[in-house]
């Protein structure tokens, strides 16, 4: 596969110029990578692309399940990449919310937000992100990583249905869809570190798949969506008043329908 590794690093280094990128035929997982190179000193920024991930991993410590052996004549059935950079924003809170909104604004308008940051196309969910840090010395390095279905997967048992980014985008491919969401992600990143979640909070409302729908939290805790605050936490509309929730610790998912909704 050809990827526009050269367009990407041409549209990035006047932002960040010491900015690279490395596409490898496979790895464990390319967070994992980008956390063993910043512990060892290398804090440089740099997309990290694998065409197979072993060891994948999602939020919460799930897996990111990928098809390892499904490159068809279409290609690989998945975009996995990293991408590692230095950052020091004033406030973190909302970085989650930051990348899932590049995510989304650079492939397509019918595809939402499940917060904090999943893609989601319709009630099916078609990219993951996992984003981690490392401190080292005085400075901390953020590690974002982004699982995207190009086509459909072949796995029945997922926890959550899954969708495809060829359903709104027919023809596209890895290499493509990598063109179009790198150096938007970057930006919003760097934009991140200087002006925090809160200038995004009323794009990401327009993207809100959860917006006014009932609430299962992992928690415990039920109620009514109704988006997010300057940080990002989500708010929940409970029983006992609004309820703020802003640990990445806490899964939430729309309530089953009731029998009763279709009478």
């Amino acid at each position: 596969m050809l990827w526009p590794a050269e367009a990407i690093w041409e549209a990035v280094s006047p932002l960040l110029p010491t900015f690279s990128v490395e596409v490898l035929p496979q790895i464990d997982s390319t967070n994992s990578e980008l956390m063993r190179r910043a512990r060892a000193g290398q804090l440089d920024p740099v997309l990290l692309v694998a065409e197979r991930q072993s060891a994948g991993r999602g939020r919460l410590g799930r897996q990111w399940v990928s098809d390892e052996d499904s490159a068809s004549a279409d290609g690989l059935s998945s975009l996995t990449f990293s991408l590692g950079l230095p950052l020091a924003p004033a406030d973190w809170s909302g970085l989650s919310l930051a990348v899932g909104l590049a995510v989304v604004e650079s492939l397509h308008p019918d595809l939402r937000l499940k917060w904090p940051n999943d893609v989601w196309l319709q009630d099916r969910k078609l990219a993951g992100i996992l984003i981690e840090t490392v401190s080292v010395g005085e400075q901390r390095y953020a590690v974002v990583g982004v699982g995207i279905n190009i086509l459909l997967p072949r796995a029945q048992d997922l926890r959550t249905p899954a969708a495809a980014l060829c359903e709104v985008l027919p023809g596209v491919d890895a290499a493509l869809a990598l063109g179009l969401v790198a150096p938007p992600l970057v930006r919003a990143i760097v934009r991140f570190g200087e002006e925090g979640f809160a200038p995004l909070r009323t794009a990401f409302h327009a993207r809100d798949l959860l917006y006014g729908r009932e609430l299962v939290c992992s928690d415990g805790a039920t109620g009514m969506a109704r988006g997010v605050d300057a940080g990002g936490a989500l708010l929940l509309h409970t029983e006992n008043g609004l309820k703020k929730i802003s640990s990445a610790e806490v899964s939430v998912r729309p309530a089953p329908a009731s029998s009763s909704d279709g009478s």
